[in-house]
């Protein structure tokens, strides 16, 4: 969608799903100055058109028919956890842009057909790690490259709250995808890993999960993930990385960053002011990432972050399964960093 004409016109989107998080995409697209939003697609009819309504949009339940009539230029997915993969395979085959929720898939195998059938087509195609968009992340990102924590020693992720689903390992692959891709993010590559997991008796799955890291700089690290914890717990989300000339930490993704120098009693922090509700509410962390999406597909751009960072966060998550199952330390340098994932860390 470059040149001059094609920047003149707005983006249309469309969205397919119709839960809460639906909605949120289509609160963001439809407050976007370049956007046009034009339709909602559901598999219940009533639902599709009550969201509709709500946005003045058209309504459907067949994505086919949707792409058909609109003719969007991006679809923008939201479907529950689990059913990511038939619906994001029919909008690429149809070559219209994807921006999918995490977790990409639950299957290797389904994840890198849709980056095949993506890539044979130069489609483009996003995946939504929010996470990276919040203020804090932002902060700790400059942080680091600005070199001021030095060597990297060590970085711990842990995120507690309630969920519920019928997969084995659902808290590790659709919560914990953003634990992966974030502290990749900020501290490079994760070299090997090693896990233990548990859940409590009476719930199905292995809903807490703590593993051991060592990245590719040298840095040791942690991730603890659960969903027989609470979101109402403060605290219930904290990042620290450490390093030989300063240490930061990220307090509940988007409610305080500090950062101390090595030797000093002495912290830098940030926490949202208080006519600062934008900074300060998670749920904007999608309008910044959408803030930086949209002008990637209109200049012809890559993705912000390309779908193949779920890729990647899956196969940090198979590796962990297979760590704990076995009881091996696995190395991840074999899974390698797909081209596109590779660049959505710069």
């Amino acid at each position: 969608m470059s040149g001059a004409a094609d920047r003149r016109r707005k983006t249309r989107v469309a969205i397919v799903g119709t839960g809460r998080w639906g909605w949120q995409h289509a609160r963001v697209f439809a407050a976007h100055p370049d956007v046009e939003l034009c339709a909602v697609c559901g598999r219940d009819a009533g639902r599709a058109r009550t969201r509709a309504e709500e946005f003045g949009v058209s309504a459907y339940t067949s994505i086919a028919e949707m792409l058909t009539r609109e003719r969007p230029d991006l679809v923008s997915l939201s479907l529950p956890n689990q059913d990511h993969y038939t619906a994001s395979l029919e909008v690429i085959r149809a070559g219209v842009a994807l921006l999918v929720e995490k977790p990409l898939v639950f299957d290797l195998a389904e994840a890198d057909s849709l980056l095949a059938e993506a890539d044979a087509r130069s489609l483009f195609f996003a995946i939504n790690f929010n996470h990276r968009y919040a203020k804090p992340v932002q902060m700790a990102r400059k942080a680091i490259t600005d070199g001021r924590l030095g060597t990297q020693t060590f970085a711990t992720w842990r995120f507690g709250g309630e969920g519920d689903s019928d997969h084995m390992h659902a808290n590790l692959i659709e919560t914990q995808c953003h634990g992966f891709d974030q502290l990749e993010f900020l501290c490079g590559p994760i070299a090997t890993l090693q896990a233990e997991m548990t859940g409590i008796a009476g719930k199905r799955g292995l809903t807490t999960v703590a593993i051991a890291l060592r990245f590719a700089s040298g840095a040791v690290g942690s991730l603890v993930g659960s969903y027989d914890s609470s979101y109402a717990y403060p605290g219930t989300h904290r990042v620290e990385v450490n390093g030989d000339l300063g240490r930061l930490v990220i307090e509940d993704t988007v409610a305080r960053y500090t950062y101390n120098a090595a030797g000093s009693e002495i912290a830098e922090v940030w926490q949202a002011g208080y006519f600062n509700d934008r900074d300060r509410e998670f749920h904007r962390t999608f309008d910044a990432h959408v803030g930086a999406l949209i002008p990637a597909l209109r200049d012809g751009a890559a993705p912000p972050i390309h779908a193949a960072a779920g890729r990647r966060a899956l196969a940090l998550a198979d590796a962990a399964i297979r760590s704990y199952t076995t009881g091996q330390r696995i190395d991840c340098a074999a899974l390698q960093i797909a081209p596109h994932a590779a660049r959505s860390m710069s």
